[in-house]
């Protein structure tokens, strides 16, 4: 049995894992926020980083990444991965994908994604929404194991622009960002 995976984060640039096709899609009812900590990436528990969930979202889309693995070795190597990677997300969902805006039938059913829910009693990390100045303050200064938050925001608004996707979170996020850094830069100097 194939099994299919939905990338809307760090996934779309970097899966970790093998697979043998990949589809860029979206998912229906979802939107990609700045709301899920991370204390185990791109932040530590004493400043935590930000990473993106979903929030379901009604009539809106998230693109992203679905990758298809077929065999069975590779697929218990890849959940087994993402039990790791993605151990501050809290659910599990199967969503149906789909690659064209105007399609009323999904081009592949049954695609797990990750999702940090807003239930803090499940999901200790969830930062919740903050305006995206204080978002974006968070971003430039968190740090983590795998690197600066603001690596994080940038590779994601790189993936997503080289894939033709505007995400407008995103992208005023890292406009943000950006403006923190310069400003920092101009304090230092």
């Amino acid at each position: 049995m194939v099994m299919w995976v939905f990338g809307y984060g760090s996934l779309i640039w970097k899966p970790g894992f093998n697979y043998d096709d990949r589809l860029f899609g979206f998912i229906k009812g979802y939107r990609r926020v700045f709301y899920q900590g991370s204390t185990d990436h791109r932040g530590t528990p004493e400043f935590p980083g930000r990473t993106v969930t979903l929030e379901p979202a009604e009539g809106e889309n998230c693109w992203g990444m679905a990758y298809k693995i077929t065999k069975e070795e590779d697929q218990e190597v890849a959940l087994t991965y993402l039990e790791v990677r993605e151990k501050q997300y809290d659910q599990k969902a199967y969503v149906d994908l789909f690659t064209e805006p105007a399609a009323s039938a999904p081009a592949v059913s049954g695609v797990l994604v990750y999702i940090g829910s807003p239930d803090k009693k499940l999901n200790e990390n969830y930062l919740g929404p903050a305006s995206v100045e204080e978002i974006a303050s968070q971003i430039a200064r968190a740090e983590g194991p795998s690197g600066p938050n603001k690596d994080y925001l940038f590779q994601l608004e790189n993936a997503l622009g080289l894939l033709g996707c505007e995400d407008k979170h995103v992208i005023d996020i890292a406009k943000e960002v950006r403006r923190i850094l310069s400003e920092d830069e101009v304090t230092i100097s």
